[in-house]
């Protein structure tokens, strides 16, 4: 389901790309194309259309994407998070063990003395 409810979105953001671009910003667009000659619904009709289908995408983005956050698959054994459980099945470390420092302890370094010439 939510795959279905992505595509969804996928769909409706790429028609509401489509009609914000057919649109002109400042009145003519896909309706001025119109003017000349009162085809099939008019200019009037055109940019009315464009506008309501504008909001109506909108609105169907916003809607299933509210949507699709209930449909999130979710992994119903993860209780806590992982950080702690790897915290909690780590190994407990005795302090009276003594353990290799593996190089990190550095031992202080003496300069050598170079004879005077």
């Amino acid at each position: 389901m939510y795959v279905f409810i992505s595509v969804l979105i996928l769909i409706a953001a790429i028609l509401l790309i489509l009609i914000v671009l057919i649109q002109n910003s400042k009145g003519g667009g896909l309706a001025s194309g119109f003017s000349s000659s009162n085809q099939i619904m008019g200019v009037r009709k055109t940019t009315d259309f464009l506008e309501k289908a504008t909001w109506g995408l909108a609105i169907a983005v916003i809607v299933l994407s509210v949507l699709s956050s209930t449909f999130i698959p979710r992994n119903e054994r993860a209780v806590q998070s992982e950080i702690r459980q790897q915290v909690n099945d780590a190994p407990m470390i005795d302090p009276n063990t003594v353990t290799p420092d593996f190089g990190t302890a550095q031992q202080p370094v003496i300069p050598e003395e170079t004879p005077a010439e």
